[in-house]
């Protein structure tokens, strides 16, 4: 009998403790990621298909595609694991290198609008909604990973389940940040100039 009410006294208080609730949510925050990764994985799968059409206009500056190019390069060297979620610097890396493709891939989309016979061009038509395609999937998916990371460090820091997380070694996740945020606050330069 003592040990049936042993059993059950620590069954509820485990329950009530938060520690399914770490477990349900750290799968959460890992399948978010994996979806992240998934449409990053993407974007990178369409570069190479882009830089090909592109460099069918003779006239297009060289420079900009060489930034893309080197930015999938780097993109696609780091290996992301699991563990990535729970190691800030690897973890930042990351963010760097996708940040820079993002950019790349955008300081690309702006100058071909001044080569009018690359905008004419089907096949970059295509690739260019593809790509504004999976750059909307790759916001949603980061907006998904924001938010499981943010039930999760909610968890990890609020009392009783702060306990929990202290006593297993749940830590807070790292966020998703932007990388330059004083950059971000200014508003573009819009130049209806001579073209």
């Amino acid at each position: 009998m003592f040990r049936w009410l042993l059993t059950l006294m620590s069954a509820l208080v485990l329950g009530g403790c938060g520690y399914n609730d770490f477990q349900r949510l750290d799968e959460k925050t890992k399948s978010a990621w994996s979806e992240v990764l998934n449409q990053y994985q993407r974007r990178a799968d369409l570069v190479p298909n882009i830089v090909a059409t592109v460099k069918g206009e003779a006239a297009f500056e060289q420079d900009t595609l060489t930034k893309v190019i080197e930015a999938r390069a780097k993109a696609t060297s780091i290996q992301v694991t699991p563990e990535t979620l729970n190691n800030q610097e690897a973890f930042k890396k990351f963010q760097a290198v996708q940040g820079e493709l993002g950019s790349a891939l955008s300081r690309l989309m702006m100058v071909s609008e001044q080569y009018p016979s690359l905008k004419a061009n089907q096949g970059f038509r295509d690739l260019r909604v593809q790509l504004e395609g999976t750059e909307n999937r790759v916001t949603v998916a980061r907006n998904r990973f924001i938010q499981s990371v943010q039930e999760y460090n909610v968890l990890a820091r609020s009392f009783p389940s702060n306990l929990t997380a202290m006593i297993f070694s749940y830590t807070p996740k790292p966020v998703f940040a932007v990388q330059n945020e004083a950059a971000v606050s200014i508003p573009p330069v819009v130049d209806f100039g001579k073209k």
